[in-house]
């Protein structure tokens, strides 16, 4: 071996010895912090993301949330509520009165959430049932700003650029069988919280098409005219 070579294994054992202490002084009960932002996100709901510029890619999403100024809340995502779950992206969500004051090309970002909740595609099963319907009504003219980092959660590693994703926001955009799976694995069923949303609520199940492209501004209850709810017949 050269002494060039022997240097440099000489000097990266030497690193190695240094780094190792201080990193054990720096992390004395194994890098788990004290308290931490995530902390905060004890909210959880499941829905179902669709990618803006191809609805046809849907992913079953669960929601973990917490709670900023002014109504917004801060949710992480992930593929599942397991311990190995994957991380796919993070999604923003403010009161309608705040969305109706952003500038026009910043709304395009925004998904609503209207037909999610009265289409029971949002659900919250770990909450009474009392307390789940609370929270959707107040969920009701939310808006979202979701960025899936992960767009295909069934590859080793993220690949690609972040995804904008949307919501279904009209019956049928659902891909087959999705919703049915949902319900299995959660142990709800979205037409009977349908039913039951609607009675609560007060209002019809929205029907808005998907977006046309990327820069389609959100609606929550129509495809045209005046943008507000019909009274349930």
């Amino acid at each position: 071996m050269d002494r060039r070579k022997l240097l440099g294994m000489i000097g990266a054992a030497s690193a190695g010895a240094a780094l190792g202490p201080v990193s054990a002084q720096a992390h004395p009960q194994g890098g788990q912090a004290k308290s931490s932002p995530p902390g905060n996100h004890h909210l959880h709901f499941c829905g179902i993301h669709c990618a803006k510029r191809d609805p046809r890619i849907q992913i079953v999403t669960q929601h973990y949330c917490g709670m900023l100024d002014d109504g917004m809340h801060q949710c992480l995502l992930y593929d599942s509520t397991g311990p190995h779950a994957r991380l796919l992206g993070v999604e923003y969500i403010v009161p309608d009165a705040t969305y109706r004051q952003l500038p026009q090309g910043e709304k395009r970002y925004w998904h609503p959430h209207t037909y999610e909740v009265l289409g029971g595609g949002l659900v919250a099963p770990e909450m009474p049932p009392d307390a789940e319907m609370a929270f959707m009504q107040g969920l009701l003219t939310t808006w979202g700003k979701t960025w899936h980092t992960w767009p295909d959660p069934t590859t080793p590693v993220p690949m690609g650029e972040p995804m904008l994703m949307w919501s279904l926001t009209g019956d049928g955009q659902d891909a087959p069988g999705l919703i049915a799976a949902r319900d299995k694995q959660l142990g709800v069923s979205t037409p009977q919280l349908r039913k039951q949303r609607g009675a609560a609520i007060g209002y019809e199940v929205p029907a808005v098409p998907r977006p046309q492209d990327l820069d389609t501004i959100g609606r929550q209850w129509t495809a045209s005219g005046e943008d507000k709810p019909t009274v349930r017949r």
